[in-house]
């Protein structure tokens, strides 16, 4: 048995992009592994939207996963804000990453054009 990985950022409504490219394929996967669904809540932060609109956005997410297939008692659902080893992480991370390295990130060039 795997541990699978992966979340979604609570920055709008899901939508079909989000289904096909990554709800729908972790949802299968629950049948043979251990799957963690996360929500990226911190990754949100990165615009500024009203404090409404994230709640909603981030318990809609959640809804969406529920509704779609993921199952909690064969998975592992969490917020990222709830572990702060996420947060840790970021900090080490920060201080090894060089302008270099990021100005070759796709999100990171996504974000900054932004």
């Amino acid at each position: 048995m795997k541990r699978i990985l992966s979340g979604i950022t609570p920055s709008g409504q899901p939508h079909i992009g989000n289904y096909f490219g990554m709800m729908k394929p972790l949802i299968d996967l629950q049948a043979d592994n251990l799957v963690y669904f996360f929500i990226s809540d911190q990754h949100a932060f990165t615009s500024q939207r009203p404090r409404e609109d994230f709640i909603r956005n981030r318990d809609n997410a959640i809804l969406d996963w529920l509704a779609l297939g993921a199952n909690p008692d064969k998975s592992i659902m969490f917020q990222q804000s709830d572990v702060p080893a996420h947060t840790e992480l970021t900090w080490y991370l920060s201080c090894v990453t060089s302008i270099g390295l990021l100005e070759r990130a796709h999100a990171f060039k996504d974000k900054t054009a932004k």
